[in-house]
């Protein structure tokens, strides 16, 4: 089912817009809460997008109550990974673009493998501890730490 503010796209199957963005999308996947598509610029051989129904903001936008939605974006996207014949998920790389380097406002975690594969502007886009790229595990670990601090 899909929420009533994610339109569907008349005369494309599978396919909804998103009202916060001009993106066209085409879902192949869709769980209660989450959403799974392929990437439209692949930076690795399986680049799938997890994106919550609901409209979420990006990644800075979370609080630490948003922890488990991340780990469940996380779990999708292994799922999605195994669904499309990929097991090593020691090669894998999940994460967000990191304000302001987000070209889409909507919470989106990048699922990427191999990592091992990553081209060479992939491997900069997608980069561990970098200013513009927060691996998904980083960024559990980020809220859970400003939670404890206040």
């Amino acid at each position: 089912m899909i929420p009533s503010n994610i339109k569907l796209v008349q005369g494309k199957t599978n396919s909804v817009t998103c009202p916060h963005s001009d993106l066209v999308i085409c879902i192949p996947l869709q769980y209660e809460d989450l959403v799974c598509f392929r990437d439209i610029r692949p930076g690795a051989p399986h680049h799938y997008l997890v994106v919550p129904v609901e409209h979420m903001g990006n990644c800075k936008t979370l609080k630490s109550e948003h922890v488990p939605i991340v780990k469940r974006m996380m779990e999708v996207g292994k799922s999605v990974l195994q669904k499309n014949n990929f097991s090593d998920l020691n090669d894998v790389r999940m994460g967000f673009h990191w304000p302001p380097f987000c070209s889409i406002s909507h919470l989106h975690l990048h699922v990427l493998a191999p990592a091992s594969q990553l081209g060479f502007l992939s491997r900069l886009i997608y980069r561990i501890n970098s200013y513009w790229f927060i691996t998904a595990e980083q960024l559990i670990e980020r809220l859970q730490t400003e939670n404890a601090a206040s």
